[in-house]
């Protein structure tokens, strides 16, 4: 018991309970070139509806990664998703086409106080995408509605084009109080002429609306002409573009009310305009209301209120560049009079974003590399896409080979498979020709076709590597069965999602594949497309040589390794040898109630821990596993035998 200096009662608690832990094996992890979303970051993706919002629809420069995550996604539901890009920017409210900002951290490191050139607004992500949006600013009570000054009129002949200032009248620029998107309300001697008409543009004193009022609200019967005086319109007012998504119009907060502070309320709207993004030309894709221009403006539940921060921290699409022009108080102290150069919302639309080139091999390699530790992120299967020798080979040698507890999942070159007749067998010599380039290891494989499969984004058909297939499979396998059971075959091979094989490879091709290492995925009348081999990339002969050994080592390292963390620093000394054996075996022994492995043993005593190692501050533990084996090869023998022979006299003979 623990040394007390004076009487009393001393309780402990010792927690002799720990168990080795069910350890994750079912996470993808990809790096490629996508459309959207933050680059160099690792991002969490649980289905292809929400790989193509948070990284954009697939297009003809990036189908290949893009359809090998969601093919992955098909079978399982946790990838991790690297962003890659070269030569990318993102659009802004200035058109600017030199801005990149990678994600949130390059943000708050480098733009948080401003982004220069970059407008008032800045797409969250690089890419074409955010040359879609279109942001509207309402600052001001006037700004959400305010009446236009008389003496407007519509054009004689045309009943889209109002003119100010007819007759003797002063023409005024009626641009200095509307801007196109406005929506006017007109009437002339108590008759609606246009209830609720958008502007389309504003020239000097004229105002081009969207429609022509109907002739009944323009309380005429001429079919023919529409000449109507000066004095047809008695009264318009305009409101902003978005107004009926707002309760009422901009004012002062509780907050800046609290501390003598007054004017600081605005609200915004964030506008797919293009229609790219949801597919509706106009549709709003976020608006926040009632937003502070003070810095340090709270809301009433404590959340900050401050627009920049709104912005930056919930919307899903813009980043803060700059005060808005006509806010000239903008960022001052809760207490302010926060005023406007003048009355009018402020509009832009975001241009300059691009997509980039296809990267180069170091980029990829740097996206990859986000999955090099496994202390970082903790994932099962490394996508290698459309990865040509270069990238398949970092994947194995420095990621795979590194971390030890992942595989490689990968697919032969596009020009050796797919549209490669110039003669019988030529796919299978060019896909080993390939594998050849490839180093010996059991944490990789590599699958020996490409499928051809429907692109519904872009209706049209298209050829996508099948590495991603292959690693769902194993997700598949995992979730039906074990880690330790084979992917391949009939009961578990079956692949998704395949119109035809680019190359669909007969038995003499097979045998030369499957000699070499590679998988081959074979497509039978009326059974479907299946994996049809379970091999990794080790060239040695051994168990390791089968995908289902590899991962049920994998298994077992991951788990034991994690449980036996919590004996460093104990003593080493048969208790603790003894708490160890106590751990291992019965989740041993389950392993093998499940078919993993045939038998096992674990030596953690005087034997392997003899004084010396002790004395060298260390723990020994030796476990011996028997792994099952799959069945690659299946041998039948059909015997015919005389009617009077006993069958017992030639059973095991032949």
């Amino acid at each position: 018991m623990p040394f007390q200096v004076s009487p009393g009662v001393n309780v402990t608690e010792i927690d002799l309970t720990t168990v080795i832990p069910a350890v994750s094996t079912t996470e993808g992890a990809i790096a490629g070139r996508f459309h959207w979303g933050p680059v160099g970051k690792r991002v969490l993706v649980s289905s292809e509806d929400i790989l193509a919002s948070q990284f954009g629809e697939p297009d003809s420069d990036n189908f290949q990664e893009w359809f090998t995550s969601a093919n992955f996604l098909s079978y399982g539901n946790a990838l991790y998703v690297s962003r890659v890009l070269n030569s990318a920017n993102n659009a802004t409210t200035s058109g600017n086409t030199s801005i990149l900002v990678k994600n949130d951290d390059d943000y708050e490191n480098n733009y948080s106080t401003g982004i220069t050139g970059g407008g008032d607004f800045v797409a969250k992500y690089p890419g074409a995408l955010g040359n879609s949006l279109k942001v509207s600013v309402c600052q001001s009570a006037n700004a959400y509605t305010q009446a236009v000054s008389a003496n407007l009129a519509f054009q004689a002949g045309n009943t889209t084009v109002l003119t100010h200032g007819v007759a003797t009248a002063t023409a005024i620029d009626v641009s200095g109080s509307v801007v196109p998107g406005d929506v006017l309300f007109l009437q002339s001697s108590g008759v609606n002429l246009g209830d609720g008409i958008k502007v389309s543009s504003v020239n000097g004193t004229s105002i081009t609306l969207s429609i022509a009022p109907t002739q009944t609200q323009l309380g005429t019967t001429d079919n023919t002409t529409y000449a109507f005086a000066n004095t047809e319109v008695k009264s318009a007012e305009r409101r902003w573009e978005y107004y009926n998504l707002f309760d009422s119009a901009p004012g002062t907060s509780a907050d800046a009310t609290r501390v003598g502070g007054s004017g600081d309320e605005l609200h915004i709207a964030v506008v797919d305009e293009d229609g790219d993004i949801t597919g509706v030309k106009g549709q709003v894709v976020e608006r926040w209301s009632g937003l502070s221009r003070a810095v340090g403006a709270r809301t009433t539940d404590g959340a900050s209120n401050y627009y920049k921060e709104v912005i930056n921290n919930q919307s899903s699409w813009l980043w803060w560049a700059s005060h808005v022009d006509n806010m000239a108080s903008a960022g001052a102290a809760l207490s302010s009079t926060f005023t406007n150069s003048d009355d009018k919302p402020t509009t832009a639309s975001l241009s300059g974003g691009s997509n980039g080139t296809t990267p180069t091999n170091a980029q990829l390699i740097d996206g990859y590399n986000l999955f090099q530790s496994a202390e970082d992120v903790d994932v099962s299967f490394i996508l290698g896409a459309n990865a040509n020798q270069t990238i398949a080979t970092h994947l194995i040698n420095n990621i795979c080979e590194t971390r030890l507890d992942c595989i490689a999942v990968l697919s032969p070159e596009s020009a050796d498979v797919v549209n490669n007749s110039s003669y019988a067998g030529k796919e299978a010599e060019d896909a080993i020709e390939y594998r050849n380039t490839l180093p010996s290891t059991s944490y990789a494989t590599l699958d020996g076709s490409w499928k051809y499969q429907y692109d519904k984004y872009n209706d049209v058909y298209r050829y996508v590597p099948m590495n991603g297939d292959v690693a769902g499979l194993m997700v598949r396998t995992d979730t039906t069965r074990d880690p330790w059971f084979s992917p391949a075959g009939f009961n578990r091979g079956n692949i998704k999602n395949v119109v035809k094989l680019s190359y669909n490879p007969k038995k003499a091709d097979r045998d030369q594949l499957y000699k070499n290492g590679i998988n081959p995925v074979v497509s039978f009348p009326g059974q479907g497309t299946v994996l049809f081999g379970d091999k990794t990339l080790l060239t040695k002969p051994s168990a390791f040589d089968r995908i289902n050994v590899r991962r049920l080592f994998i298994v077992l390292e991951k788990a034991i390794s994690t449980a036996a963390k919590f004996s460093l620093f104990e003593f080493n000394d048969a208790f603790t040898r003894s708490q160890f054996r106590n751990l291992v075996e019965p989740f041993l022994r389950d392993v093998q109630g499940r078919r993993g492995i045939y038998d096992f043993r674990v030596v953690c005593d005087e034997t392997n821990n003899t004084g010396e190692v002790i004395d060298r501050n260390e723990f020994v533990g030796d476990i011996y596993i028997k792994p099952a084996r799959s069945i690659n090869f299946i041998q039948l023998n059909f015997v015919a035998v005389r009617t009077g022979v006993d069958f017992e006299e030639v059973i095991g003979q032949f």
